[in-house]
């Protein structure tokens, strides 16, 4: 599999410094970071679950104590897993939530995966005279969405990623001295592509990355994840019946507009009907009039030519 290009150095994270506060910076009120994640970000988180996967090996070698009640709390360990990788964050500057750490660190895997079985495929396929499938690290962000890969993965990040994925199977990785100052990814047997195992196969390590997690904290997770669903379901639910509600009542604004313009217009109509009629009316007593004088006069005109 050919390596990611080499990258500039970045300011290496204190790997014992972890959060010796926890409960003390929980009680402060956090305003956490939105939006995209910035590769310092996400190298500090890479960094504290790293961290945090030394600390669960080193606790689980150690058994417990059935007098002291250590093992009615496993399930409350993990459920704070994530809360701790949170307060390591937020003591080096990321201040992101352990949701978003959780759903972050999801992502990363999801990508890592990609990447890493497409160079065992492209390193395949260079071996055998394929020049169809260059290296992803070579390709143009526009070609890696053709191919339905991550487009924005750096090189530091998949290094970081690549080094805590064989740090929890490390016979999978093959040592190889680095000449670089930035240590480049442990490279991967190379095989041509095969059938997905039946069940009772145990699963390659490049599937099972993540399968470390404990019961508790997987069922904690699924929980979280299905409560989010329903909190969008609902909130969905709502913003139907709103809109539903302002189109109704715009309706029937639009139509009690409506029946008061056909209301005005139906007085106007009946106030220039009788405005006409009183004009007729008026028309008429003025031809009488003038019919009644015209009868006076020529009645004293007849009077006065009898009597001469």
């Amino acid at each position: 599999m050919s390596e990611p290009p080499p990258t500039a150095a970045t300011t290496p994270l204190n790997p014992h410094h972890v959060v010796s506060a926890a409960a003390t910076s929980s009680l402060q009120s956090r305003e956490y970071r939105k939006g995209n994640w910035t590769i310092q970000e996400t190298l500090i988180l890479i960094t504290a679950k790293k961290l945090d996967d030394e600390r669960r090996i080193k606790a689980s070698s150690t058994p417990p104590d059935p007098s002291s009640g250590a093992a009615k709390h496993h399930c409350r360990t993990g459920e704070l897993r994530w809360k701790w990788v949170e307060n390591y964050c937020w003591s080096h500057g990321c201040l992101r939530s352990q949701n978003q750490c959780n759903d972050k660190w999801d992502n990363l895997l999801r990508d890592y995966k990609k990447v890493r079985e497409y160079e065992s495929r492209s390193s395949a396929a260079a071996a055998s005279g394929d020049e169809h499938h260059p290296s992803y690290w070579k390709m143009e962000k526009h070609e890696r969405k053709d191919r339905n890969l991550p487009s924005n993965m750096s090189s530091e990040v998949f290094q970081a990623l690549n080094e805590v994925v064989h740090r929890r199977y490390p016979l999978r990785t093959i040592a190889q001295p680095s000449s670089s100052s930035v240590p480049s990814p442990a490279p991967i047997s190379v095989r041509p592509p095969s059938p997905p195992p039946p069940p009772t196969t145990a699963p390659a390590a490049s599937e099972t990355s993540d399968s470390s997690e404990t019961e508790c904290s997987e069922k904690l997770e699924s929980n979280t994840k299905r409560r989010k669903v329903r909190n969008i379901g609902s909130s969905i639910v709502r913003s139907a019946s709103v809109l539903a509600r302002t189109m109704k009542s715009c309706d029937e604004k639009k139509e009690r507009r409506h029946r008061e313009v056909m209301e005005l217009e139906e007085r106007r109509m009946q106030i220039e009907e009788t405005r006409n009629e009183d004009n007729r009316k008026g028309i008429n007593g003025l031809v009488s009039a003038v019919n009644n004088l015209s009868g006076a006069i020529q009645t004293l005109i007849s009077g006065r030519q009898s009597r001469t």
